[in-house]
């Protein structure tokens, strides 16, 4: 008896690259691809989208002689700038939780590290969900014909510029099959650029120059109300 072929997956973005000026409001991306193989078995795609890591500290407030302060900071450790996993349906139906922290997707997958235990850690994941740097979407993908299927997300005005890692999986019968990586990158352009990059490299200069700036006009607007 003939072995059925082996399926196979197809996925692409409508852009690969994200330029930041003076306008950038956020950007919407697109995933498309198709299934290839047998139709007699279910297939679930499921996208993740991971951003660049950063350097992440964070501090629980704490009240001391009646104030609240901030308490000493707690450094993260595995945690992207930005996370999202999009789905066909929801991931619950889709795999175990043991296979979907394999494949990195869902929120449960996150290789997060604080110091202070699960719950800062989860404390830490509610934060980033929050402000719309993580998420989870069940209906995040969509089959739109035999085969074909789509998917959409969008990158808010606070995800880090930098290069993202898109990874489209196909899941059967609670397996992850196969995937495909994609590139994305986010990157400042413009007089943006310069800035950042003059930051980065010189920051003590950057810093004075804020600093002068900064009381410069405190004292330009000074003189401006004395003169009224």
């Amino acid at each position: 008896m003939a072995e059925s072929p082996p399926v196979q997956l197809s996925a692409d973005l409508t852009t690969a690259n994200i330029e930041v000026n003076a306008g950038y409001s956020g950007a919407s991306i697109s995933v498309f691809g198709a299934v290839f193989g047998p139709s007699d078995t279910r297939s679930d795609v499921v996208v993740v989208v991971r951003g660049p890591e950063e350097p992440v500290a964070i501090a629980r407030r704490e009240r001391r002689a009646g104030l609240w302060l901030n308490g000493s900071p707690r450094k993260v450790g595995g945690a992207p700038g930005f996370h999202l996993t999009a789905s066909s349906r929801a991931l619950p139906g889709v795999a175990d939780p043991a296979t979907l922290r394999q494949a990195g997707a869902g929120l449960g997958s996150l290789p997060v590290e604080v110091a202070g235990g699960p719950e800062v850690t989860r404390a830490f994941i509610r934060l980033k969900t929050k402000e719309g740097l993580y998420s989870e979407d069940p209906d995040g993908v969509a089959f739109v014909d035999r085969g074909l299927f789509r998917a959409r997300f969008d990158l808010p005005v606070s995800a880090p510029v930098g290069r993202y890692r898109v990874d489209v999986i196909l899941f059967q019968e609670g397996r992850a099959v196969t995937r495909r990586s994609r590139d994305l990158t986010i990157e400042k352009v413009g007089v943006e650029r310069l800035v950042s990059g003059f930051a980065h490299q010189r920051p003590w200069t950057y810093g004075s120059l804020c600093v002068l700036i900064a009381l410069a006009a405190g004292w330009a607007a000074s003189a401006a109300f004395r003169r009224v």
